[in-house]
């Protein structure tokens, strides 16, 4: 058994949606676990922004084990939904073969060619699964599809169909009206059929259940023949529970026992509030395509009663968005998953973007040059956290970062700067020989011994560096001197260089080097190395930007690249000498 792991005392919005949401436990289920819930579809990858639906219970369900509640996070994997479109960009897909699947249940669905997974839903579950366990989030997951093979649900989907008529009227009081214009900000990682009908394509009948002359039914059978939810229920008897269906994609028909079948579901609009009830849900967020006048979480909630429950609290979570990228639909292919985040940042920074902003806060995550910025305010976080000068509810998100009630999450031992990795990576090019003697003259006075030390950062920075760096971004240090440049230099700009291979030996470190380098044109002004902006004019930085762009020249043939200090010491003291003129 874990040990508890004392509450974080401080008022962010974590703690705040933990009180409430205890208070709502102890008064509909006294006693019992606390339930929150996640839904996620496998219709594609499992992207960045439906994490977020994953996240918020999270932490709030931690937040709560940390005070020594009991907490069920339920993890609704809807793979019994339809296939709905082949999204784009998947490899081992052709898009016209799959095509013929639309219609099948995700599970019925192959996955992509050279996958070791049965069937598609499986095939994208796993991946997010994976990412899950390394960001430490605890949780149960129930797939729908056994839940509804097996029976589970037949009460209610009895119970649903005798009582069609309530359904149906509170659905009415939505069809009348005009449907909601496209929201802005759509997140809710299930039921893409209700983004169709609010994109106005004609799929609101599909999302509500069937309605023709034999009536409204909530049921929607996939066919015995064909596998596919393009069926319509053309009779029901309440008391013998025959069921008549017809499928209009391959013209199969049967009659069947609703109190013995299991091949079909009940419609999202009511499956949703159909399993709050049945697994009392008290916590669950919801994206704001959800929450919009007549959406599935508004009517949810009228519907639920049906069932004998209550809607959830939560919040409406916002956008999240990638740097550089447009908003991201699991529908669409090339949209980035938790496990591509997770190869160039570590488990720790990524827990804490969702923990610092609000469910109704957008935010973005960087996979572009912003990843080192990103970083660089992590490690001041870390390092004010250590020395006690964070504010309360810093402290507050760096603790649900870096550990759960489980644990601590493994972590960097020696985190150098992410931004000196990128560099040392991106110069060495893979040789972790030349990386570990770069990263341990950094400081002298206790350097690396080992690249495992800088582990598992390092290899976050250097997959960041080989597969979002372009290549005509990366660094290629020249193999000899530019001797048409060098001849070409003025006296002021020699003198630059000899003042720097002078002082290379004697300050041949990180801090050293960054001393040296800025300290150059402040010699040559008549000012001591040491001299602080406030001693100086302001042509002094004038001046240093003219004398990094002649070092990137002699060195790499551009005008910028990494950071001096780390890119002189990746080069190596006796090659700088002879790219430098010496």
């Amino acid at each position: 058994m874990p040990i508890v792991a004392q509450s974080t005392e401080t008022t962010d919005w974590v703690s705040r949606f933990a009180d409430e949401v205890i208070e709502e436990s102890e008064r509909r289920a006294p006693g019992k676990p606390v339930v929150v819930a996640s839904g996620l579809s496998p219709s594609g990858p499992i992207h960045l922004g439906n994490l977020r639906e994953v996240m918020t219970p999270h932490l709030v369900a931690d937040e709560i084990r940390r005070r020594g509640h009991q907490v069920r996070h339920l993890i609704s994997w809807d793979d019994y939904d339809r296939y709905r479109k082949v999204p784009e960009g998947i490899p081992g897909v052709d898009k016209d073969a799959w095509a013929e699947h639309i219609g099948k249940p995700l599970t019925s669905v192959p996955a992509p060619k050279g996958s070791s997974y049965p069937n598609w839903a499986e095939h994208f579950k796993a991946a997010m699964v994976a990412s899950l366990a390394e960001l430490g989030v605890e949780f149960d997951g129930i797939s729908q599809t056994a839940q509804y093979n097996a029976g589970a649900y037949r009460e209610q989907i009895l119970h649903a169909m005798k009582h069609r008529g309530d359904i149906d009227a509170i659905l009415d009081q939505y069809r009348t009206k005009k449907a909601p214009a496209k929201p802005k900000q759509q997140q809710k990682p299930v039921d893409e059929a209700e983004l169709e009908a609010a994109e106005g394509s004609g799929a609101a009948e599909e999302d509500d259940g069937s309605s023709g002359s034999a009536g409204y039914f909530p049921y929607k059978p996939y066919c015995g023949n064909c596998e596919k939810d393009l069926t319509t229920v053309t009779s029901y008897d309440d008391d013998t529970t025959e069921l008549t269906y017809a499928c209009t994609a391959c013209g199969f028909s049967e009659t069947v026992r609703l109190n013995e079948f299991n091949r079909g579901k009940l419609v999202w609009k009511v499956d949703w509030p159909m399993r709050w009830a049945y697994e009392g849900v008290i916590f669950e967020p919801s994206g704001v395509d959800h929450s919009s006048p007549g959406s599935s979480f508004q009517v949810g909630g009228q519907i639920v009663g049906i069932f004998g429950g209550k809607q959830p609290i939560g919040p409406m979570y916002a956008f999240v968005g990638i740097s550089g990228m447009a908003k991201m639909s699991s529908s669409r292919g090339g949209v980035p998953t938790p496990g591509d985040a997770l190869k160039i940042m570590e488990p720790q920074l990524l827990r804490w973007l969702y923990a610092r902003r609000r469910p109704n806060q957008s935010f973005k995550i960087a996979f572009d040059q912003e990843i080192q910025r990103l970083y660089d305010e992590w490690d001041k976080l870390d390092a004010k956290v250590a020395d006690g000068s964070a504010l309360p509810a810093d402290v507050a998100a760096h603790s649900r970062a870096v550990r759960t009630v489980a644990g601590e999450l493994p972590r960097t031992a020696r985190p150098l700067p992410y931004r000196t990795l990128a560099s040392v990576a991106d110069i060495t090019a893979g040789h972790a020989d030349q990386a570990l003697r770069i990263l341990s003259e950094l400081d002298p006075s206790d350097p690396l011994t080992s690249l495992d030390e800088a582990r598992p950062r390092y290899d976050k920075a250097e997959a960041w560096i080989n597969t979002h760096v372009p290549a005509d971004q990366r660094t290629i240090v020249r193999e000899e001197p530019d001797a048409e440049l060098l001849k070409s230099l003025d006296e002021a700009s020699q003198q630059s260089l000899r003042l720097l291979l002078d002082g290379l030996a004697e300050n041949w470190s990180l801090d050293g080097l960054t001393h040296l380098v800025y300290g150059v044109p402040k010699v040559q002004a008549g000012f001591s190395a040491d001299a602080g902006p406030k001693e100086l004019p302001a042509e002094i930085k004038t001046a240093q930007r003219t004398f990094f762009a002649l070092l990137y020249q002699l060195l790499v043939s551009r005008d910028t690249g990494p950071r001096l200090p780390t890119l002189l010491l990746a080069v190596g003291q006796e090659r700088v000498r002879v790219l430098l003129g010496e």
